[in-house]
């Protein structure tokens, strides 16, 4: 774990836990998942885009992302379903993204580390876009922690309250597009979703207050990152889907203790 390029993959992730956990939990209580992966997907356009026309991948992806959040916050219930305008949105962007990178010669081999994560060759340059969009979202998320708390809890309480929740909901939009574009490089755009909801929804069993479930996923993500990756080295297999994996062990065992806390 000393070596360099050890050293660059584990800060990434705890990077990439410090943004995604804590905001991870509001996408489980506001059940936004599919938003998430939406804007996932929507990012291999941003690839596309970027090397079709040599410019930073970070940019791109970030720009399509922020996109598709705003797109998918401004159309939802009109005229179709969240769900299915997410579908349509969602599989359109990834088709187009990779029907376009496959017009683009020698990526094909590259497209796997945008899918799947590449966080072994994480290089110092990433790892400042990395911690620099985590301390965005981070500062976001201290900043307006109440406001988001108060219009996902009794969205009628925060109109009351002064609050427009529909303005919150897309200001989070927009932070997951944010963590979309940090999270590429480190566990690719399949994998996105799973770190933003796992870490959470593995937290929740044992949280008592909102505040101690986002420290719990970021405890629950930063052990995850460290022990996945131990793992990779250990037995040779992908860094990024091995960290997944271990968030699903996590839930798993999550799962199994919920019944007794609860009836505890």
């Amino acid at each position: 774990m000393l070596d360099d390029f050890m050293l660059r993959a584990t800060l990434a992730g705890l990077g990439l836990v410090l943004a995604a956990a804590p905001l991870g939990c509001f996408v489980v209580w506001r059940r936004m998942a599919y938003i998430g992966d939406a804007t996932a997907h929507a990012s291999i356009l941003g690839v596309a885009i970027a090397l079709g026309f040599s410019i930073s991948v970070f940019a791109s992806v970030l720009a399509v992302a922020l996109l598709m959040a705003i797109l998918v916050s401004t159309l939802s219930g009109r005229n179709h379903s969240t769900d299915s305008l997410l579908g349509v949105l969602s599989h359109s962007a990834l088709a187009f993204g990779l029907v376009a990178i496959s017009f683009i010669d020698g990526v094909r081999v590259d497209l796997m580390a945008y899918l799947f994560g590449e966080i072994l060759a994480v290089t110092t340059m990433d790892l400042a876009a990395i911690w620099g969009g985590a301390a965005v979202i981070l500062a976001l998320l201290v900043w307006r922690w109440s406001l988001f708390l108060t219009s996902t809890l009794s969205p009628g309480l925060a109109y009351a309250s002064g609050i427009n929740p529909k303005r919150e909901q897309l200001i989070l939009t927009i932070a997951l597009a944010l963590v979309v574009a940090v999270a590429i490089k480190v566990v690719g755009v399949l994998l996105v979703t799973a770190m933003l909801i796992m870490p959470a929804a593995a937290a929740r069993p044992f949280a008592k207050t909102p505040e101690s479930m986002a420290f719990i996923s970021l405890a629950i993500g930063a052990a995850s990152v460290v022990l996945g990756l131990q793992a990779a080295l250990i037995y040779d297999t992908p860094a990024g889907p091995t960290i997944v994996c271990v968030v699903a062990i996590f839930f798993a065992v999550a799962s199994l203790v919920r019944l007794p806390l609860r009836s505890g």
